[in-house]
């Protein structure tokens, strides 16, 4: 695993379409029990080098019910996503995630952690690449059909504070996935 997190991290593939440079970002371990796999990096989490480290991260670590130690613990949470580096600003938030990334280094990272159990696929770039035909028509109805998905994955929203809105249109995501995302979580952790 240290083999593949060095390579990953020193990865240059899809350096001269970023901005701000290549930097991936990736928290893993062979021993994982749980893999969350986000979209990209935010400009934040390029600076600090530390994935998940902003609001949304604040706001993912609220729905698990997970403090800073354990959600950082590579022995409990591999932390991968679609797009390892920043992919740099559009004209309504972030780019989307580079496509290289996915295809070169995912598979390879997922085998070395066959073991985990569960796997949160977060955003539609996670669920569009992983449950491909399965999902369902919006992201919303994926999310809503989430038990269809389990136990192997579980679909989620981005937790961007930009996603408020749709929690607020939505109210059956705090009150029917978020309590079994938490039941979930806690019985794999502990």
């Amino acid at each position: 695993m240290d083999d593949l997190l060095a390579q990953i991290r020193n990865c240059t593939v899809c350096e001269p379409h970023l901005t701000d440079g290549a930097r991936p970002i990736i928290s893993a371990g062979l021993k994982s029990k749980l893999i969350i796999i986000g979209q990209a990096p935010g400009r934040i989490v390029h600076q600090t080098g530390i994935p998940w480290n902003d609001k949304s991260g604040d706001n993912l670590r609220n729905w698990l019910s997970l403090d800073k130690e354990s959600f950082y613990n590579p022995e409990l949470i591999a932390l991968v996503p679609m797009g390892f580096c920043y992919p740099g600003t559009g004209k309504s938030g972030d780019l989307a995630p580079r496509a290289e990334c996915a295809p070169l280094w995912h598979h390879k990272l997922l085998t070395l952690m066959a073991q985990a159990d569960l796997i949160l696929l977060i955003g539609q770039y996670a669920q569009t690449y992983y449950l491909g035909e399965q999902r369902k028509a919006t992201l919303t109805e994926t999310v809503q059909h989430f038990k269809n998905y389990l136990p192997k994955y579980f679909p989620l929203p981005h937790p961007s504070p930009r996603n408020n809105i749709w929690q607020a249109k939505n109210p059956w995501f705090g009150q029917e996935v978020l309590p079994e995302l938490k039941k979930r979580v806690q019985e794999l952790l502990t």
